[in-house]
């Protein structure tokens, strides 16, 4: 357990502001009035977490052999796996916050173009080597 902590300090600190994130009641602010902001805020979420988990999964495995379903595993299913469990739980367990499926394809999507992000540095990584 402590491994993980060791290898992806950043990763965690990014979960746990998205977990804070997820289940805070923002203020009302004039940026509410821009149409479809909550998605982007989604998208920007989840791309920096799947982002984040790409960055550490290939500074932790540098100068090994990188095994690449197990960054996918990381790195993707398990945001947007975490994405959906936190919708419902928003649906079910808050008031304030209700679970949106367009938040959730929000969240997958940044979390899919964040780790074609990362798949491409693997691969220029792999050239080099």
């Amino acid at each position: 357990m402590f491994y993980y902590f060791r290898k992806y300090p950043f990763s965690l600190a990014v979960v746990l502001a998205v977990v804070y994130l997820s289940f805070f009641k923002p203020p009302s602010t004039e940026l509410s009035t821009i149409p479809n902001i909550d998605k982007i805020v989604h998208f920007c979420m989840y791309f920096g977490l799947s982002g984040m988990l790409w960055l550490e999964f290939l500074r932790a495995h540098r100068g090994r052999t990188m095994p690449l379903l197990h960054a996918f595993g990381g790195a993707w299913l398990c945001p947007v796996l975490f994405s959906g469990g936190i919708e419902l739980l928003q649906a079910y367990c808050t008031t304030y916050r209700g679970g949106d499926w367009l938040d959730f394809a929000a969240n997958s999507l940044g979390a899919t173009l964040a780790s074609l992000v990362g798949y491409a540095l693997f691969r220029q990584r792999q050239r080099r080597a």
